[in-house]
């Protein structure tokens, strides 16, 4: 059953919080650069507090890593997003630890991980497993040839971390060859409008779909430590189509049966009722 939030919540990124100094949330404009600063900053402080966590749901500590596409559990070996890429080079766009990344390793692709979060990058370092290359980098500077890779993929990693999302969009139709294919999942636009709460209270909508301002979240100076752009289900759709590529799919996971597990705001309850993760499957032409 999901969590009695009526009782005070025990903070879940304790760690970061106290090293960057977090005083709360805020909204207001943020450039490009602050969020880079400020994201990176929070992935590295809190990586530990993440994976303890979320790190046995993922596989993050499994040599052979795994493919989870959202808190719903779904599992790219079970709906094969990303087809047969056995032989084939992969860019994972926010790989974290790298679990997907050693995951695709294991089919047989040839697979570079890119992160804009040391931290994260050297908790992906597990004795046993395979060696993927990993990169830190933004997505918005994508530090690779045009036409390098035959798909691109992103498991709720960086696409609502960077102020501009339709130059992410972009990047990755550049690095891409013809007929490649990026898949990415994130936020469901819808979940905008709710409370970040997993119980009842985040069944009342009280945000307007439309504002676009970010969630920022400052230090006792004002200083963004964490970043989270919204976008709209259109926004999405028209840098898709900006950056030249084919929208071909947009995956809306229901909540599985028999999952209990609450992952931040994604809860059963919530689940049964609307959608949490969004998973857009577009191709470039040729």
């Amino acid at each position: 059953m999901p969590a009695d939030t009526t009782e005070p919540q025990p903070d879940r990124h304790a760690g970061a919080t106290a090293v960057l100094g977090t005083v709360g949330p805020a909204r207001g404009h943020l450039s490009a650069a602050d969020s880079v600063r400020a994201n990176r900053a929070w992935w590295d402080a809190d990586t530990e507090d993440y994976h303890r966590e979320h790190a046995d749901f993922l596989g993050v500590d499994h040599p052979d890593g795994e493919f989870v596409w959202c808190p719903e559990g779904l599992h790219e070996g079970d709906v094969h997003l990303l087809g047969d890429v056995a032989g084939r080079d992969v860019l994972e766009v926010g790989c974290g630890s790298a679990p997907c990344a050693r995951w695709l390793a294991g089919q047989g692709a040839r697979v570079v991980g890119l992160d804009l979060s040391l931290g994260m990058l050297r908790r992906g370092r597990v004795p046993g497993a395979l060696e993927v290359p990993l990169v830190q980098a933004t997505a918005d500077a994508l530090p690779f040839a045009d036409g390098s890779f035959d798909v691109a993929c992103s498991a709720f990693g960086a696409v609502p971390f960077v102020a501009d999302s339709g130059v992410v969009m972009t990047e990755v139709a550049r690095v891409l060859r013809s007929g490649g294919l990026w898949v990415f999942s994130v936020n469901h636009p819808m979940r905008w409008v709710f409370p970040d709460d997993p119980g009842p209270k985040g069944l009342t909508a009280t945000i307007p779909y439309f504002d676009r301002t970010p969630y920022v979240e400052v230090d006792g100076n004002g200083v963004a430590t964490y970043a989270e752009h919204h976008r709209t289900l259109g926004d999405r759709v028209r840098e898709i189509v900006a950056a030249g590529l084919v929208l071909v799919d947009l995956v809306e996971p229901q909540w599985p049966e028999g999952l209990e597990r609450e992952w931040g705001q994604w809860s059963p309850l919530r689940g049964e009722i609307f959608p949490g993760t969004a998973i857009f499957s577009c191709r470039k032409p040729g």
